[in-house]
């Protein structure tokens, strides 16, 4: 079984909250993967905060807002299981 993404909170300095269904939360960063071409329309703030969600258990952005999940950029809920765990700072 793999860890599932329940919710995402985008934040203004490109990272993310992550909250996994069995309580887990981590903040993944992605100020590196977004000077890859795939994720270079993520630089632009407001794509990156209005298109962030959850599709297929995991952290994802909807480019095309059209809720294909063959056509997002989503990250592996594996590798962001393994981030250490966070305190939320959101509130």
């Amino acid at each position: 079984m793999y860890p599932k993404v329940v919710q995402v909170i985008p934040m203004r300095n490109y990272s993310v909250y992550v909250y996994f269904e069995d309580g887990k939360i981590v903040c993944y960063d992605t100020t590196k993967i977004i000077e890859k071409e795939v994720f270079r329309p993520l630089k632009n703030i407001q794509v990156f905060l209005d298109t962030c969600t959850v599709l297929n258990d995991t952290l994802a952005w909807d480019i095309n807002r059209n809720r294909d999940n063959t056509t997002c950029l989503d990250i592996d809920p594996d590798m962001l299981y393994e981030l250490p765990a966070v305190e939320e700072k959101i509130a």
